[in-house]
């Protein structure tokens, strides 16, 4: 692959021209740029170089004597993933070119060409490898940054959710994510694309409360320049954007009423237009949606279109809430646990009893952010080895109404004394704090509260 020079970057670069002499020149005149070049003369022995070594760009051209460029393109791209290919030809035509770039060509180069273009070309080729390569790392900066979600299950409801969800997701069908906030659904929308057959296409995320109608229209359609006040440039939208991907609908149901019916014709005819423009475009994108309100509560209300809801709801997949996944919980909160912990560069290995009954016992109307949240917080307050009660949440340790201690209630002085340092030690930042409040010396504190797994 490319190696950095004295003086910018050297390519690994495969000429396929069955044309000796240009085959030859191209050759000399990518070397005296400082690239390494090989030059075979047809589809077979450029397939076998491309399974021995790894190229950064291909220059092909579309006429092979019998074969056809266009036809070798894809096994090419399947072949070397990654690989950039160039299509050349002296047979210049839009068409050629657009069937070229459509099956995965990087560029169209016509015949014939100058040193000049060919520089021109490898610029752009490095321009976008080099955006290509921090497109990755921002990737791995954010699986590194958030946790990501285990999506395997103990629940049988859960897992029939996911297997529907799975096997719709190599189909072009819409899909719609049904459950409550929190619980997954934007996951759950990756990986249907990371199994569909537009897996290497953009993931493209539109979030319907953010925005007005006419700002969200334009964020979804784009808009011409001086469309409307501040439109300095023109815009692409969304739906380009996910061009030959996914796009997901995040909370469709605040989608405003004024937008459905634009929305409902591109899910039909796959036809829009710009905010300003009467060109009428195509896309060609997947719809995912979201959601976590009662649609067929807002069609009867009339916030929703009914004809919407039925093109959204081809393959339905409704996430459980958190405190109906009771074998999932605990597998769950170790897993949040063992990654802030290796964020945080802290040596914790486990919850404390009652940190983990009260993990078990919380509602969490959150759901897996809120899961998230609270055990972030703890792994940060701890200073030991292990993730007790005081540093979860309030909320978290709170005893449900029919079970909680109270003053004057049938209960002994140990479990009234227990609680109350419970709640001190939930409620104050440190533990010296806490000892303050209790009136009593941190030594003697931090051995009640090793004694109550707190």
């Amino acid at each position: 692959m490319a190696k950095w020079v004295s003086g910018g970057v050297t390519l690994n670069l495969l000429v396929v021209d069955d044309e000796t002499s240009l085959r030859r020149t191209l050759r000399l005149t990518l070397e005296s740029m400082k690239h390494h070049v090989i030059d075979v003369a047809a589809g077979a022995p450029a397939l076998a170089t491309l399974a021995q070594e790894r190229f950064d760009l291909v220059f092909l051209d579309l006429r092979l004597g019998r074969e056809s460029g266009l036809d070798l393109l894809p096994r090419f791209l399947k072949a070397a993933p990654g690989v950039g290919v160039v299509v050349m030809t002296a047979f210049a035509a839009i068409e050629t070119a657009v069937e070229a770039m459509r099956l995965g060509a990087f560029d169209y180069l016509p015949k014939p060409f100058t040193p000049e273009q060919l520089r021109l070309l490898l610029a752009k080729w490095e321009q976008v490898r080099g955006l290509r390569t921090e497109v990755s790392n921002l990737r791995e900066q954010v699986r590194a940054a958030v946790p990501e979600v285990d999506l395997d299950s103990q629940e049988p409801a859960v897992r029939a959710a996911l297997d529907v969800a799975y096997r719709a997701a190599p189909t072009d069908a819409a899909v719609l994510l049904r459950g409550e906030s929190g619980t997954g659904k934007g996951v759950l929308a990756r990986a249907i694309h990371a199994r569909s057959k537009r897996a290497g296409q953009p993931f493209v995320t539109v979030h319907c409360p953010s925005l007005s109608a006419e700002l969200l229209e334009s964020e979804l359609f784009g808009h011409a320049r001086g469309a409307f006040t501040g439109a300095v440039e023109a815009t692409e939208g969304k739906v380009a954007a996910a061009e030959g991907g996914t796009l997901f609908l995040d909370e469709i149901g605040d989608l405003p009423l004024a937008l459905q019916p634009k929305l409902l014709r591109f899910l039909q005819e796959k036809t829009y237009e710009r905010v300003g423009e009467t060109k009428t475009r195509t896309g060609n994108v997947r719809i995912v949606a979201a959601t976590n309100r009662n649609l067929e509560a807002d069609v009867a209300a009339g916030r929703f279109r009914e004809d919407l809801l039925y093109r959204l709801n081809v393959i339905e997949v409704t996430l459980p809430p958190l405190r109906e996944r009771h074998r999932d919980l605990p597998v769950i909160a170790d897993h949040l646990l063992k990654f802030f912990a290796r964020q945080t560069g802290k040596d914790i290995r486990r919850f404390t009893p009652e940190a983990e009954a009260a993990i078990s016992r919380h509602s969490w109307p959150g759901n897996l952010r809120e899961l998230r949240n609270a055990i972030e917080r703890g792994v940060i307050l701890t200073t030991d080895d292990e993730v007790g009660l005081a540093h979860l949440p309030v909320q978290v340790g709170n005893l449900p109404a029919s079970s909680r201690i109270e003053i004057g209630g049938r209960i002994t002085l140990e479990e009234l004394e227990n609680e109350h340092i419970r709640r001190v030690l939930a409620a104050s930042p440190s533990l010296e704090d806490a000892a303050q409040t209790l009136g009593v010396d941190p030594s003697t504190l931090y051995r009640k509260r090793k004694k109550l797994g707190l």
